[in-house]
């Protein structure tokens, strides 16, 4: 069997629990533990039509590792924004990045008419995905944040620089 078919094939076998232990209780809940097993299918599902080639699987958010920002920055030609709290750009930022933090960021609020492409960073990569599918679903188009952060940055040897 595919792998892609069993998150059907199981959902179908969690459904069918649900209905009967609800004749069973006269509650109406899923099994325990349903929502969490159905989302880490979901992401599965996902990596493995992304490897049959699925081109609608593929995210909005692109990963970019810290050695391609890297090259890319000497560049000239990118954005960097960073989505991190205050405390910690305090405690240093990549060089030339823009501060915007995650919970002010509003992608219709950014000029981008320069032609530089955005790229998004925070501390370990999770805050700037969550920026990067607001901005790509504003765009409609692709965006890049650094792959595990300014964590994986630093431990690349890249620089950073103390505000």
């Amino acid at each position: 069997m595919r792998r892609a078919r069993l998150p059907l094939l199981l959902s179908t076998v969690l459904a069918m629990a649900a209905c009967a232990s609800e004749e069973r209780s006269g509650a109406s809940a899923a099994p325990l533990g349903f929502e969490l097993a159905m989302a880490g299918l979901a992401d599965g599902a996902q990596a493995d039509d992304a490897a049959e080639g699925d081109e609608s699987a593929s995210g909005q958010v692109i990963a970019l590792a810290p050695e391609a920002l890297a090259a890319r920055l000497a560049e000239g030609a990118v954005r960097l924004i960073d989505v991190r709290t205050d405390e910690e750009v305090a405690q240093g930022t990549i060089p030339g990045a823009e501060h915007i933090p995650l919970e002010r960021f509003d992608p219709g609020a950014l000029d981008l008419s320069d032609g530089r492409a955005v790229v998004l960073y925070c501390r370990s990569g999770r805050r700037s995905q969550i920026a990067g599918e607001k901005l790509a679903a504003a765009l409609g188009q692709p965006i890049e944040h650094l792959e595990g952060g300014i964590l994986a940055w630093e431990a690349a040897g890249q620089p950073i620089t103390k505000r």
